[in-house]
């Protein structure tokens, strides 16, 4: 619920903004400052092609149009030390936090160290401005903080990131859990003497080249919905690798997780059609035997989804600790309704 609320706020915020940076342009374009129309053009055209305006923007060619939209902003302001107006320059000031919020941490980096030597070389062949050297010192200062924001911010990812619980992308578990999690569950099975069986889901990307990394990224949300739409409540599911997912069936035996895992893979399959995407989806099952544990458990589940993709994808692959055997079955497309 509060990540709901903060992209609902920045969301509000980014429009909000881009309307804002929108009245200046026209308002400068009628005051005859061209120069600061331009400017205030391209701040908007950062605002609305960043991911906070829509979540759509996330996706290529978004984030290179934003970037580009940042070098057409600063060459815009270092012009103003050139052809003015003076004030126009004070705007630099935002350019270290925007290109860290924009570039990774080693490319903002260098991008605002190139800009602050700009910025000092225009201030100091910059003439009759009496505060000229006072910018030089208030722009160091930004830069400065700019880089202890982020210092900050990267700081608190670490330290929360063993704290986080699910996975932001797809709303599964943290795979930092599973083991804990896993082992938890296999000592109530033993207690109990009941079934329990694992899922192993992946997606065979390796027979569909042609489908870019940013287009697979943008459906993983839909997976994870998807998932936990199938599963029942005390189900849990983590997120163990990037296209791969392993779910755990407490009280289910594997002959009733090879009907389970196989109603995820036709479900999975028909939704990754449905967005064009010509990608099947494979899934290696394992079941809870004598002597098994959090690791030899998730081990047999992986191995039975790599022999399940090394003969073609769009399987399910069932392995069996007791005869050191893999009995699969191929996957069929169902026709549609």
């Amino acid at each position: 619920m509060a990540q709901t609320a903060d992209k609902f706020l920045l969301t509000r915020l980014s429009r909000a903004g881009f309307v804002a940076f929108l009245a200046i342009t026209l308002l400068s374009a009628l005051l005859g400052q061209p120069l600061m129309a331009a400017v205030a053009a391209a701040a908007a055209g950062i605002v609305i092609s960043g991911r906070t305006f829509h979540p759509a923007r996330a996706k290529r060619p978004w984030p290179l149009i934003q970037r580009l939209f940042f070098l057409v902003l600063t060459f815009l302001l270092l012009s103003g030390f050139v052809v003015g107006p003076w004030a126009l320059t004070h705007w630099l000031y935002a350019i270290p936090l925007v290109a860290f919020s924009l570039f990774p941490p080693a490319a903002a980096m260098i991008l605002a160290l190139a800009v602050t030597i700009l910025a000092m070389a225009g201030v100091w062949w910059a003439t009759g401005l009496p505060d000229r050297h006072q910018m030089i010192s208030a722009f160091l200062l930004t830069l400065l903080l700019s880089g202890l924001l982020v210092f900050l911010r990267e700081y608190k990812s670490r330290q929360l990131a063993p704290l986080r619980r699910t996975d932001e992308l797809t709303q599964a578990a943290s795979r930092e859990y599973l083991s804990a999690d896993l082992h938890k569950e296999i000592q109530r099975s033993e207690r109990e003497g009941t079934d329990m069986s694992v899922i192993m889901i992946g997606l065979d990307t390796h027979l569909s080249d042609n489908e870019r990394d940013e287009d697979i990224r943008s459906i993983l949300p839909r997976i994870g919905r998807y998932l936990h739409s199938q599963l029942r409540d005390f189900d849990t599911y983590y997120r163990v690798a990037d296209l791969q997912f392993l779910v755990i069936l407490p009280g289910i035996g594997t002959n009733n997780a090879l009907d389970r895992a196989e109603t995820i893979r036709a479900g999975l399959q028909t939704l990754l059609k449905s967005h064009g995407m010509r990608l099947t989806v494979s899934t290696g099952i394992a079941g809870l035997n004598i002597g098994d544990d959090a690791d030899s458990l998730q081990q047999s589940a992986a191995h039975a989804l790599r022999r399940a993709q090394q003969q073609g994808g769009n399987r399910t692959q069932v392995y069996s600790a007791w005869s050191q055997q893999n009995h699969g079955i191929a996957g069929q497309e169902r026709p549609a309704s």
